[in-house]
């Protein structure tokens, strides 16, 4: 009987510069293939967190298959990947306010899809001969709706706590209005520099956002104005040297992502909102009272600079008021409602009871949505 052959790599090994003896993973034959897939997908323009998401993900996977004696990457088969699937699936959390609980369905999926694409890396760099994640099945991931949006009056109790005249309060008042007004995420605002601000034309230019892609974005007028005060009244106090960062901190340094959300959940706890999340709530926020106001979809796409409109089309489902408001109108029992308390006076037909109330209350709408829009985009 002849035993199968080991399948060899028929690429050269590409060395990567950047390993040191003090990362625990550098005696790992696996963690240098690792290594030199992440070198690729860096010099081939992904985005710097996605390298580093996808390192962490790959070295899951080395970690476990370290633990039952795999190393090659020649080794590994279909089988194999599927036996991690079902580890991530049974996986609980050892430690942690969330210990015992198992690993979301978005964290399972973004963990196997690093494996394919590592994998088919491999086999188009003639490391391996074939893939065998080629046909590992992705679990399908269902869209959750967000879980908490604020309503207009919390996003503004949030902004009336930052109503001092100190440069701190006014960076943060100028902060937060700049991610209601336009749905920026947490390292986009931190990433905006003075000259990102056109305040003729009352715009935000938004460059490298989520997977590398600029895009230019509406200031609102409100916004706008805080923005204008805070940088001539609070910023020349809060740094001496001419920085380029728009927002820095107490100390003249340039802002971070943490940084953004710590300033924001501060302002909800003083406003007595204690919901999870912080800047991504006033994104949230944002698009939902956009919709609520009438915008099309496809604007908040372009304003929240989603690749995919499938990510836009969440929150439609999470804009309740529009069709509370048809429902009102339409639903029988509604228009019963109103044709009970006109026929008393009167004694108007039903049929014209009807038409009376639904027309007041469709005037009614009409008139709400003919006020000022400032509240909806700033």
């Amino acid at each position: 009987m002849h035993r199968p052959r080991k399948q060899k790599a028929r690429g050269r090994f590409m060395p990567v510069a950047h390993q040191r003896g003090d990362d625990p993973f550098a005696h790992r034959l696996l963690s240098r293939y690792v290594d030199a897939h992440c070198e690729w997908l860096a010099v081939t323009g992904y985005a710097e967190d996605t390298v580093r998401v996808r390192r962490r993900a790959l070295r899951s996977f080395i970690t476990w298959a370290g633990d039952r004696g795999i190393d090659d990457p020649r080794e590994i088969t279909k089988p194999i990947l599927e036996r991690y699937q079902r580890h991530l699936y049974y996986y609980r959390k050892p430690s942690g306010k969330d210990s015992g609980s198992p690993l979301a369905p978005g964290s399972q999926v973004n963990l196997l899809r690093a494996l394919k694409t590592f994998f088919k890396w491999a086999v188009r760099e003639n490391h391996l001969l074939y893939n065998p994640a080629s046909e590992l099945d992705i679990p399908k991931v269902q869209r959750r709706l967000p879980r908490h949006i604020l309503s207009v009056a919390e996003v503004a109790a949030i902004l009336n706590e930052a109503h001092g005249v100190e440069p701190a309060s006014l960076r943060d008042r100028a902060l937060l209005e700049l991610l209601y007004s336009t749905g920026l995420r947490r390292k986009e605002a931190a990433s905006l520099t003075r000259s990102s601000i056109d305040f003729i034309r009352q715009v935000v230019f938004v460059r490298e956002g989520k997977g590398g892609r600029d895009r230019v974005v509406p200031l609102g007028s409100r916004a706008a104005a805080w923005l204008e005060k805070y940088l001539f009244e609070a910023r020349p106090q809060l740094t001496a040297h001419d920085a380029q960062a728009l927002f820095v901190t107490d100390f003249g340094d340039p802002v971070t992502g943490p940084y953004v959300a710590t300033r924001v959940k501060r302002h909800m706890a003083l406003a007595g909102i204690a919901r999870p999340g912080a800047a991504h709530l006033l994104r949230h926020a944002c698009a939902t009272h956009m919709l609520e106001g009438g915008a099309d979809i496809r604007f908040i796409q372009a304003l929240l600079g989603h690749a995919n409109l499938n990510t836009t089309e969440i929150y439609t489902h999470v804009s309740i008021e529009q069709l509370k408001a048809i429902h009102a109108a339409t639903h029988p029992a509604r228009l019963t409602q109103h044709q009970a308390m006109a026929a008393a006076p009167d004694e108007a037909t039903p049929q014209a009871t009807v038409r009376d109330a639904a027309q007041a209350f469709l005037d009614t709408l009409q008139d709400e949505g003919g006020g000022d829009e400032e509240d909806s985009s700033a």
